[in-house]
């Protein structure tokens, strides 16, 4: 059975209000992610520590420690207790710089060799075992969660960031000087299908996500500027700036309808901007 899903418009996004406080951890979170279908929240900290959540209930389900190689991007796989974690530690000597872990039994199931410094951008695949890791090496490795060596390659320059579309047929690789390129998930080999510019900025890019329609693609670079781009021809639809957060990247999201761009600012404000009427909702946490 699936629920209906409220139409969002001004005022509704004005009158949201916090739902739940998660106050066992007080310090900083390098990376968060959500379950594609059950109701359930993952965390990665800087105390080496990966959290799991039940966001229905408001409910931390478990704590495990990962102080040899640290935490830093994490994401789920399609199991709900299972996820991959990046590494912050030991890169050089152990190369092992992603791991598929079981929060189940506290087990690291598998390690994943390959790049040379840190992982910051992390993708799983909607539709199956796969998944993509850029790193600060100037690399993207595609993945295979059934087997530990890496599937595939790609060479960039800057700091790339990664991620699938909605259906997984397609994947997205953003990089510096504001280029993003669009593969085939099935012959990326071939390279690129189409590229796009981002003009105007060249800063490295800190995130790249799709919309749930497809149709969207939100980018955000380490300058604090977020831009909402048509994924089928690349043009520039909008663009916002943040007030800055030193040390941390610009974390945006679509609305599950794509009506909304949200982001968090350096004030610690929340903010979400209509993407059809470019203007900002003036919600406020």
């Amino acid at each position: 059975m699936t629920s209906s899903l409220t139409e969002l418009d001004d005022d509704l996004v004005r009158c949201m209000s916090i739902g739940a406080v998660f106050s066992e951890f007080g310090g900083k979170i390098h990376s968060i992610d959500f379950h594609r279908k059950d109701d359930l929240l993952v965390t990665a900290s800087e105390d080496d520590s990966v959290r799991l959540y039940d966001i229905a209930n408001a409910k931390l389900l478990k704590t495990t420690s990962h102080k040899k190689h640290g935490t830093d991007r994490i994401c789920f796989t399609h199991h709900p207790s299972s996820v991959i974690c990046s590494s912050k530690y030991n890169l050089e000597s152990t190369g092992e710089s992603l791991r598929y872990l079981s929060m189940y039994d506290n087990r690291c199931i598998r390690y994943f060799k390959g790049h040379t410094q840190r992982v910051v951008s992390l993708c799983m695949s909607p539709i199956n075992d796969s998944f993509m890791s850029g790193s600060l090496d100037h690399s993207v490795r595609i993945w295979d969660l059934r087997v530990n060596a890496c599937q595939g390659i790609l060479r960039l320059r800057g700091r790339p960031a990664v991620a699938y579309d909605q259906q997984g047929l397609v994947f997205a690789v953003a990089m510096e000087g504001g280029a993003i390129k669009l593969f085939d998930s099935r012959s990326y080999d071939k390279g690129p299908f189409d590229t796009f510019l981002v003009g105007g900025d060249t800063a490295e890019v800190c995130d790249i996500k799709f919309s749930n329609d497809g149709k969207s693609m939100l980018l955000t670079t380490t300058n604090n500027n977020i831009y909402i781009l048509d994924a089928y021809g690349g043009e520039k639809r909008c663009g916002f700036s943040l007030e800055a957060s030193p040390g941390t990247p610009i974390e945006a999201t679509f609305t599950p309808d794509g009506k909304y761009m949200v982001a968090g600012s350096g004030g610690g404000t929340m903010h979400a901007w209509s993407i059809e009427t470019k203007n900002e909702a003036q919600y406020d946490s």
